[in-house]
């Protein structure tokens, strides 16, 4: 018996909506994985930006992470208010903000690196190393390929050059605080 196509099919096999369900799978996975820890994988990459490079301010965390302003500016009030993470005036431009990761938000990365870690491995079990390795390279592609016509994107070069100046000045402004 011949299997009919199924009359959503060009809708279905839609690259953009496979993708977007791709997420809501990786969303909720990580959801069911990190529930004890109240925290969305916005979040998580927020707290990851800040753990890896101390002082650096709110639109370069956004523009690392493809967020537009609002998203990180909300994201970065909840962790705060949590206290996970803590804004520092900008000595030179008090309209400016370095964020930086408090202990308790690095005790938080630590606890939940390992469910973040079972998270993903849930998401990649269908596929083989080689297809996930592939899988990735071709996302890669896509998102190089259309990065320039998002609402927030990632641009990294010159956020790396200020934040390696920026560190070099946060770190003379804790010396001079201890």
């Amino acid at each position: 018996m011949v299997k009919a196509k199924h009359p959503l099919a060009d809708v279905y096999e839609r690259p953009g909506f496979m993708i977007r369900r791709a997420h809501q799978i990786a969303e909720a996975l990580f959801a069911e994985e990190c529930i004890e820890f109240n925290l969305t994988t916005t979040q998580h990459g927020v707290l990851r930006v800040a753990s890896r490079m101390p002082g650096l301010d709110q639109t370069g965390i956004g523009r690392l992470l493809g967020l537009d302003k609002s998203t990180v500016a909300l994201v970065v009030r909840n962790l705060v208010q949590r206290q996970l993470l803590r804004r520092l005036s900008d000595e030179g431009d008090f309209r400016r903000h370095h964020i930086e990761l408090t202990a308790s938000g690095a005790r938080l990365l630590k606890r939940v690196e390992a469910s973040v870690e079972t998270a993903r491995q849930r998401l990649i079990s269908p596929l083989s190393a080689g297809e996930f390795q592939t899988f990735v390279a071709l996302l890669e592609r896509i998102v190089t390929a259309f990065n320039e016509v998002t609402r927030a994107p990632i641009d990294d070069r010159p956020i790396l050059e200020a934040a390696l100046r920026d560190r070099k000045n946060h770190l003379r402004r804790k010396r001079k605080e201890a």
